[in-house]
């Protein structure tokens, strides 16, 4: 059964959901299991707002899944897989905890690239490892539902970090769909109109050209919608009603007909669960 362990006073909605995180992370450094924080924790670690940490969630790759949620329920927690394309859950009374192995749309999934670049932390006196700037900025991009948009932790990130970014691997990160990439760097010009510099001179030249390059060669024939793997639900008419094809399905995207449908449902109940 599991142990309660100090939290330390690190923020967290209460003292009951503390022990509940610092336990969970815990067993599993025990275990030796490769496991990465990301959302509030990472993002507050990165760029230091002083912002109130309520949910925890992890990130680990696919192929751990299995181990995780063995030694999770071997110590008296239960475990779900919500949805199999991308998130699970670890529980404990009314508490939980995401278990993140890929994004909502199917395009960010866990590799161990990762891990390679995640910076080591401390949380409730606990070492960690936080999942690196580049793959929250590129998770994170996806994320613009009706009910929560991204947008500003992107921004806020490319102000704390743009400098010390590895600008070439967050292009290679979004490969076809680097426009969603162009917008949000768009919007943080508009933001802060002083403070270019956080944002190398080259990477605009480079996405500039290729807009310019896309311009001039011919349209796509092919009728499909990206806007689903942007939000989930308010790109539906499109592809229910107005004939699109759905970008999330392969073979444009890298989710089944049925995954991508029980995601969508999940919205249309209400479901909040993490984008990406």
């Amino acid at each position: 059964m599991r142990a309660a362990t100090n939290p330390q006073n690190h923020p967290a909605p209460d003292a009951g959901t503390a022990i509940f995180y610092s336990d969970v992370l815990r067993i599993l450094n025990q275990a030796h299991l490769p496991v990465l924080l990301g959302g509030g924790y990472a993002l507050e670690f990165y760029t230091r707002r002083g912002r109130e940490l309520k949910d925890l969630d992890l990130f680990i790759a696919r192929r751990d899944l299995e181990k995780v949620f063995a030694v999770l329920n071997q110590n008296g927690f239960r475990t779900s897989l919500d949805f199999p394309h991308w998130l699970g859950k670890v529980c404990h009374a009314d508490q939980f905890i995401d278990i993140i192995f890929s994004s909502g749309n199917g395009l960010c999934a866990v590799d161990p690239l990762w891990f390679k670049y995640s910076h080591a932390g401390t949380v409730f006196g606990l070492p960690v490892r936080f999942c690196p700037p580049e793959e929250m900025i590129w998770s994170k991009s996806f994320v613009m539902e009706r009910e929560r948009y991204d947008g500003a932790d992107i921004a806020h990130l490319l102000l704390a970090w743009g400098k010390r970014l590895n600008w070439p691997r967050l292009l290679f990160r979004f490969g076809d769909h680097w426009r969603v990439l162009y917008s949000h760097l768009i919007l943080f010009d508009y933001i802060y109109p002083s403070q270019g510099r956080c944002v190398p001179h080259e990477i605009r030249r480079e996405l500039l050209t290729r807009l310019k390059d896309e311009i001039n060669s011919p349209m796509d024939a092919g009728k499909y919608c990206r806007g689903p793997l942007l939000s989930r639900s308010q790109y539906e008419i499109d592809t229910v009603k107005l004939g699109y094809r759905d970008a999330r399905i392969a073979p444009e995207g890298q989710l089944s007909t049925k995954e991508a449908e029980k995601w969508t449902a999940a919205a249309n109940k209400g479901g909040n669960e993490e984008h990406g």
